[in-house]
């Protein structure tokens, strides 16, 4: 059996490669899309500053979770008042990035709500007009500058939708961890655990690899060690680095597996009780292994070489680390009932990522 890995996006790492996107961007007109706080912080006027005259068009109003009602009328002025710009840089965590991926598909109208009818039909298609795409994440976590999907919300009719076309792998990804050193604690541990996820996820997955498997288990490594330390010393280089480098990882992990069941709860969860994203599909990180373990003999190899053979204890590290950083670990702590939480755990088996789960044909 071969194993075959893909993924497309131009990646640059390294303290302070955001100074490359002037050159990245040369004969581009570019739209900034980016975090109401980035002003603030001096991101906005440090991009003015490299992009000078190229940078044409700024959305600084990107709300968490992306949802219909906010995005339609950003897209629809988006393309009336940007279309002469043939690039988009995301500067900002997953939903910034998200946001710019909504974005850069273009409908032959111009409306939001024909790309939502092209999305509900769940089906690939090829836009009418389409964007370049630059990424540059402001935490470590989302694995979205080096994937090609975006979640849409829509928390009024408590549906959700995906985005998965060729045009959305960013052309280019900048990690740059110097833009993560004013990530509060409580970002960093949301956005932390999502990696995590992104990490575990691409390993009890039916679609893992060995090439996949690499950087799962080393992104899971730096992770279990780094991002305990890292809430002690928030302003660590050495330790944002490990943790960005770790994210990145995490993310060419999941490129090629997409993720499985924690995610596919995730989602109830978010949409009913409001959880963070990071929260919301980490939660269950111990629960989960636990339905993973014995399906699969080499996928249990794999997670036998990053936790031991114990699986008790291997649920316990995760429970722990879990605690150590703030975050319950049970329904119940939510508000779900037992009752409930079963429901949400067969309804998530049935859905596109749940259906990654090596354990989904025994459920």
């Amino acid at each position: 059996m071969t194993a075959r890995f893909h993924n497309p996006v131009d990646t640059r790492f390294g303290w302070g490669s955001l100074q490359q996107l002037a050159a990245i961007t040369q004969q581009h007109k570019v739209a900034l899309v980016t975090f109401p706080e980035a002003r603030g912080l001096g991101l906005v006027a440090r991009i003015e500053e490299l992009l000078g005259e190229r940078l044409v068009y700024v959305i600084e109003d990107v709300q968490p979770n992306p949802d219909v009602a906010h995005l339609r009328d950003t897209y629809e002025r988006f393309w009336a008042d940007a279309d002469d710009c043939s690039m988009v840089i995301a500067v900002g965590g997953g939903s910034a990035i998200d946001t710019a991926k909504a974005l850069i598909v273009g409908t032959e109208s111009g409306r939001f709500d024909e790309l939502l009818a092209l999305l509900a039909t769940g089906k690939p298609f090829v836009p009418a007009r389409s964007k370049q795409l630059i990424a540059a994440p402001t935490t470590a976590g989302t694995g979205s500058e080096v994937t090609p999907w975006a979640t849409i919300w829509d928390s009024a009719s408590l549906k959700k939708y995906s985005l998965h076309l060729d045009c959305t792998w960013p052309k280019v990804a900048i990690i740059d961890p110097q833009l993560m050193l004013t990530v509060p604690a409580s970002v960093t541990v949301s956005t932390g655990l999502d990696a995590l996820s992104h990490a575990l996820e691409s390993i009890w997955n039916v679609n893992a690899n060995p090439i996949s498997d690499t950087f799962a288990m080393a992104a899971i490594a730096d992770i279990l060690d780094c991002l305990p330390r890292l809430l002690r010393d928030l302003s660590s280089q050495e330790l944002r680095t490990r943790m960005a480098l770790a994210a990145l990882k995490a993310g060419m992990a999941f490129s090629n597996t997409k993720t499985a069941l924690a995610h596919s709860i995730s989602y109830e969860m978010t949409l009913r009780h409001g959880l963070p994203h990071g929260i919301a599909c980490s939660f269950t990180l111990p629960l989960v292994l636990g339905l993973a373990w014995g399906h699969d003999q080499e996928r249990d190899q794999t997670l036998q070489r990053i936790f031991g053979s114990d699986l008790a204890k291997a649920q316990a590290q995760l429970r722990d680390l879990l605690h150590s950083v703030g975050v319950k670990t049970e329904f119940a702590d939510y508000g779900v009932t037992a009752q409930d939480a079963e429901a949400i755990i067969q309804f998530a088996l049935q859905g596109a990522r749940g259906k990654n789960f090596i354990g989904c044909q025994a459920a």
